[in-house]
């Protein structure tokens, strides 16, 4: 069981995954509305979990020593869709401010896995950086923010408005800096790319 439990964790953050986004999916068409509060306290729920989960998953796997291939490829999967599935529901629901930063950061993530792709053929391989690394960290936080105060209705807890629209702009220009930390490892992997291929034709020739 030891053995298993990381990447049995990953597994359950990618059924979380699923459930947070069909939530609010769900949210989002205006379906089961005598359920709403329920879908938005899971949504939220489910996100927090899922996130915390991404921690422990990989630090009980080298605490334990027990990596995996399997681990290491379905993780990194996990991570994606946790935030690429919060984006598109919070854009769904017309959460404030997600468009814009949501939009350039599901454009790097999926600019850099078809580099990966491209780049795997030919034996290249680009290794995750902490900057990388520290900006997952960076969009979990940002988009729990941002989920949090849009759904804060739905938990009941009474609120001064003006102070509600205060803390879910300082939400939206952390996503802000979550874009631009995200763009800039891009950029990174993009130019790690270019020399790795320089010098894999070098070779060739």
């Amino acid at each position: 069981m030891k053995k298993h439990l990381p990447n049995i964790l990953t597994l359950a953050r990618l059924v979380l995954c699923l459930g947070m986004f069909g939530a609010m999916a769900a949210l989002s068409a205006g379906v089961l509305q005598a359920y709403a509060r329920l879908l938005v306290q899971f949504s939220v729920v489910a996100f927090f979990v899922a996130a915390v989960t991404d921690f422990f998953d990989g630090w009980l796997a080298r605490r334990w020593q027990v990596t995996s291939l399997f681990g290491a490829i379905l993780d990194p999967i996990a991570d994606k869709i946790l935030v690429c599935g919060a984006i598109l529901g919070l854009m769904g629901v017309h959460a404030p401010g997600v468009m814009l930063a949501g939009g350039i950061i599901l454009f790097r993530e999926f600019a850099v896995s078809a580099l990966r792709e491209v780049l795997a053929p030919r034996g290249i391989k680009l290794p995750v950086t902490f900057l990388a690394k520290a900006k997952t960290t960076l969009q979990l936080v940002a988009l729990g923010a941002i989920m949090v105060l849009w759904f804060w209705p739905a938990w009941g807890v009474t609120t001064d408005i003006a102070t509600l629209r205060q803390a879910l702009t300082g939400a939206e220009v952390l996503l802000d800096v979550a874009a631009l930390v995200t763009v800039w490892t891009g950029v990174e992997y993009a130019l790690a790319a270019r020399k790795a291929l320089k010098g894999d034709d070098l070779r060739s020739a």
